[in-house]
Parts: C-alpha cells; structure tokens; sequence
C-alpha cells in the first residue's frame, strides 16, 4: 500500500469515527430525554433539593446502593443528572473527533451550538431546582429537543451517506425541500406547545388552559398535513414526478407519516391518562352526556407513565426523523453540499 493509499485511509477512519461517536451521543441522548420526560410525569424534579450536589454528596460519589434502591423519584433525578453529565463529556468528545478529522465548517459549527446548548441546559437543569421554578422546567424542557436535532443533524452530516448524496445532488431547495423543512419546525413547535402543558402551574385559569390545548391540537393537525404533503412529493402524488426523489426520503417521509398516526393516537391516550375526558371542550349539549369527572388524574401508575412519556420521546424521534427528512430532501445549502462533497474525496 502506498504512503497516499495509507493516508486516505487513516483519515476515512478518523472521518467514520466522527460519525460513530455522534451516533452514541443521539443514543445517549435519547436515554436522558426519557429519564427527563418520566422526571416530569412522576413530578420528580424536586426528589433532589440541592445543585450540583445531590444530599450534600457530590454527584458523582453519590453512594449507588442509595440511588439505584432508594426511592423511584430519587433514582430518576439522580439518574437524569448523571446522563447529562455523560452526555456532556460525549459532546465534548465529539467536538474533538470533528476538529481532529477536519469535518466541513457546517458541523464544526453545528459542533460548537451543541457545545453551548448543553452548557445552557445543564445550568436551566440546576437553576430549575434551585428556584424551583415551573417557568425555568418549561424552558429546559425547549431547550433539550434542540440539543437532540443538533445531535442528530451532526451524526447524518457526519456519514459516509451524507458526503456521497452531496457529491450528486443538485442542492437547490424544491418544494420537497421546503416541506421538509416546514415540517421539521412544526415537529419543533409542536414539542414547545407540549412543553407548556407538561408543566401547568397550578394558577393557569380553565381558559388559558384550553388556549394551550386549542395550539397543541392546531399544532398536531400542521404537522400530520406537512408530512402528508411530504409524503406525496417524494413519492411523486402531486404531479410533479418523484425523479428527484431518492430512497432515502421517500423511506423517512413515509416513516414519518408511521410515527405521527402512532402520535396521534398516544396524544389521545395520553389525555384521558392525565386528565379525563376532554369534556370541556366538547359542546354543551355533547358534554352533558357524558358523567362529570371526579378530578385530574394523575399519571402515576405504570400504564399511564408509560403513554404520557411515550407520547412525549415519540414526539422527539419525530423530530429527529424531520431533521434528517430535511437534510435529504435537499435541505444542504449548495456551499454545505460543496464542502461535504469535497470531504468524501479525502474521506472516501
């Protein structure tokens, strides 16, 4: 093998651990978002009083005996704290491995906003048990999807895939494109509108309440219409012809459009789970048919745990399937595409 042949594949290495390593932190990732989601359904943000201590202990001495078979609320506080701390060291490694494998400026640059957006997340985790503060969990819980569709995008701009598509695709954004992209802000307001639900205080009024209900439902009716539509270009149902569509999408857009009907219906569970019947947003007349409920109930038994966190990391893997729809349906500005098509002849 010669000294060339040697390089070129020392650096497709380098470059395929990038990409390796981007892929551990969106599975890490994934873990934390669902310790966080059942920290919110068990309302369990506070089972721990202190920051970054935890009793006094630092956190990572925490005696294990204690967290793994003390009480359910401790072991998922606890728990959400150490995997951020993990994601957070995996950032880092990450960051490193782009820089060592001269990645295009895009995912350094995508690098260096997952740097910030854990720092800023891990700081709203802390200040949220510190002020106790319903208003700081809504922001944290924004701000942990955006980190997430950083993450993802990083790990398929990363890949092999990615440069090899770059290197023969013309980039200008078609309504394919357009779509995508509509979609993935939808997917990420929707979380937003979510959030808000999440984590009602107990002074939201019944109207404000169903002002919030009418946006997350506007927001679910967006986004099944925005992957329908997806769905249709890539295959080729609007008339334009699915020439320019390649595998990818039309695979992505027809599992996104999978995962909304099975979010649909966890949103559904999920309500009659947390709060009943919706019968305060049904009609007089409808309503009265139906026996009033006794109160709010309360999503701690096992089954309805299991919807309502469902219901919310399904909305996340949404997200993230949105983030690639768009990467691959011509989402790459053509520089972007120009720079991850130049690095597959140094990486390939």
């Amino acid at each position: 093998m010669s000294a060339l042949q040697s390089t070129v594949t020392t650096n497709a290495r380098a470059g395929n651990w990038a990409h390796w390593v981007a892929c551990c932190l969106v599975a890490v990732t994934g873990v934390l978002l669902g310790f966080g989601a059942m920290v919110t359904t068990y309302e369990a943000a506070m089972a721990v009083p202190d920051w970054p201590a935890t009793y006094g202990h630092n956190m990572f001495l925490f005696p294990w005996a204690e967290w793994l078979y003390g009480p359910w609320d401790l072991f998922l506080e606890h728990g959400h704290r150490m995997l951020g701390a993990l994601v957070g060291f995996m950032t880092l490694v990450l960051v490193a491995s782009i820089w060592r494998t001269g990645q295009p400026t895009v995912v350094k640059a995508l690098a260096g906003a997952a740097v910030l957006l854990v720092l800023v997340q891990g700081l709203l985790g802390g200040l949220r048990v510190l002020l106790d503060d319903k208003t700081v969990a809504k922001v944290h819980a924004c701000t942990g999807p955006l980190f997430f569709a950083v993450a993802v995008a990083i790990a398929t701009l990363t890949s092999r895939w990615a440069s090899r598509t770059a290197s023969r695709t013309d980039h200008r954004l078609t309504s394919q494109g357009w779509l995508a992209a509509g979609l993935m802000v939808a997917a990420y307001v929707q979380l937003v509108a979510g959030a808000q639900l999440r984590h009602l205080d107990a002074s939201v009024g019944p109207t404000t309440f169903r002002w919030l209900v009418v946006l997350h439902l506007l927001g679910a009716a967006v986004v099944t219409l925005l992957s329908l539509l997806a769905a249709a270009s890539a295959f080729g149902w609007l008339g334009q012809g699915s020439a320019g569509s390649c595998v990818a999408q039309r695979r992505w857009s027809a599992g996104l459009v999978a995962l909304i009907a099975g979010q649909l219906g966890l949103g559904c569970a999920a309500w009659i789970v947390s709060w009943g019947l919706p019968l305060g947003l049904l009609p007089d007349a409808v309503a009265s048919a139906f026996p009033e409920p006794s109160g709010v109930v309360v999503a701690r038994s096992g089954f309805s745990a299991l919807i309502v966190t469902g219901h919310v990391l399904l909305g996340m893997m949404i997200l993230a399937a949105s983030v690639v729809l768009c990467l691959v349906s011509g989402g790459l500005p053509r520089p972007v595409a120009v720079q991850l098509a130049s690095g597959r002849r140094v990486l390939a």
